[in-house]
């Protein structure tokens, strides 16, 4: 699929069809990862993929998300942001939420391209999940991203508008040379 055509394609899908989600589907989705930039060229990043009915069943509960139900399959993107605090100090920290949102994006778009739908779950109780999954405490979770296959029940068309400035915070207008009014357009 053509980039743009992918882009435009992803939705946060949380209806999936019956049809189980292939977890080589997930592989291939996480094996893209490893083309991103990763600040000092050091992946701090780990992913676990979860089949197990019970715990998908116990993970939807610490989302408090009833329809991660309807999928057969997740990933979770985890980081150690002790990798990056090592190069970089506290500013590591940062550096390290940034990888693993490039990363849940890349993801989220190799599945979209792979023709499965999935979402990015960023509220669940932490502590819970650690638990079920047997995480150790200082990785962090950074997303729970359930993977199948639309059913078409809740896609919703697209209203964000990028809130875009020129040169400087609030500058709707890009600069121009010419003085003239209405030369320059109003973005």
């Amino acid at each position: 699929m053509e980039f743009d055509k992918v882009v435009e394609k992803r939705r946060s899908i949380r209806s999936f069809k019956k049809k189980a989600a292939n977890w080589r589907v997930a592989i291939e989705a996480i094996d893209s990862i490893r083309n991103n930039p990763f600040a000092g060229n050091k992946n701090n990043l780990h992913f676990i993929i979860v089949e197990d009915s019970k715990k998908i069943d116990n993970i939807s509960k610490c989302c408090e998300q009833d329809w991660i139900l309807d999928s057969n399959l997740l990933v979770l993107v985890c980081s150690d942001e002790s990798l990056i605090e090592e190069m970089y100090g506290e500013r590591g920290r940062i550096y390290s939420r940034q990888q693993a949102g490039a990363a849940i994006m890349t993801l989220l778009l190799k599945l979209t391209d792979a023709g499965a739908a999935a979402c990015w779950v960023g509220a669940y109780n932490d502590k819970e999940i650690r638990d079920i999954l047997k995480i150790p405490e200082k990785i962090n979770i950074e997303a729970v991203i359930p993977i199948g296959y639309a059913s078409g029940k809740n896609e919703k068309p697209r209203k964000n508008e990028p809130k875009m400035y020129w040169e400087s915070w609030g500058e709707r207008k890009r600069p121009t040379i010419f003085t003239e009014p209405g030369i320059h357009d109003n973005i």
